[in-house]
């Protein structure tokens, strides 16, 4: 099959352990860009932690795209349109504040442009997400009233065996109302309903004119199973969990051993 998109997820995938894309991956990215091929960035981070790495990539030159907040946000790289955007409705954030705020540890977070905001108070977790965004953490006291829009998707972050009993209540609650699941363990991302990577990388291919079979979609967690199972060749990284690694069509190296360049070197050049 002749591949001519590779959506990447971002972390755990393109980026390795220091959250880094090599320079071997990097070039290559911009090589078969330069062949015509399209780059995807499809990842569940806000828009603006997303773009460094599209600029590293010169995504902007050669017409590439963010698919961000988990598929919520579709941006043309080349023109700065937004082509597709679902936020959440703001009845959703008291409930769901106040679900949160039962647990033990659980934290609660809303984007700005330039800060994650903090409903309950931060944990290793919360940091964590602050460290990969490059943004600062705000403390707000009272979370429902003040995050009135609530954006593309709420995170809420702790540690993983509470995470588990979160999920389950919250997707109790609200049922088909959200798009509930976690990201990382430790990260319980809420979305509006429908909304996930397979589904909004299918809007962008049927805007482009283009099929799912000649896709080849990268990741490595539970938020990136959709893409894997829809595109025409679903990867893997060794470093995956296993239940990605199940439904995937090929498994690559890990995202510390440029498993994306693999990737590229077998199907894309």
């Amino acid at each position: 099959m002749d591949y001519q998109i590779l959506a990447l997820d971002l972390d755990g995938t393109l980026t390795n352990s220091k959250k880094e894309i090599t320079r071997p991956t990097r070039e290559a990215l911009i090589d078969i860009q330069k062949n015509g091929k399209k780059v995807i960035l499809a990842s569940g981070r806000p828009t603006v932690g997303v773009m460094p790495l599209a600029s590293k990539l010169k995504l902007q030159e050669y017409g590439g795209y963010v698919l961000s907040f988990n598929g919520g946000h579709i941006m043309d790289c080349q023109s700065g349109r937004v082509i597709y955007n679902r936020t959440l409705s703001s009845d959703i954030v008291a409930p769901l504040y106040h679900i949160a705020k039962k647990y033990s540890g659980v934290d609660i977070l809303a984007y700005t442009d330039d800060a994650l905001l903090s409903g309950i108070k931060p944990n290793r977790y919360t940091d964590i997400e602050a460290f990969v965004e490059k943004m600062p953490i705000v403390e707000i006291d009272n979370f429902p009233s003040q995050v009135t829009e609530p954006g593309n998707k709420l995170l809420i972050t702790g540690e993983a065996d509470i995470i588990e009993k979160v999920r389950k209540e919250v997707a109790s609650h609200f049922r088909s109302y959200l798009s509930v699941y976690c990201s990382d363990p430790f990260f319980l991302e809420v979305m509006p309903a429908g909304v996930d990577k397979a589904r909004s990388l299918l809007k962008l291919l049927t805007a482009l004119g283009m099929s799912a079979e000649e896709m080849i979609c990268c990741g490595d967690s539970y938020n990136d199973l959709t893409m894997i199972e829809t595109a025409g060749l679903g990867v893997a990284m060794a470093n995956a969990l296993p239940a990605v690694k199940e439904q995937a069509d090929y498994i690559t190296k890990s995202n510390d051993e440029d498993g994306i360049l693999h990737v590229i070197n077998e199907f894309m050049r």
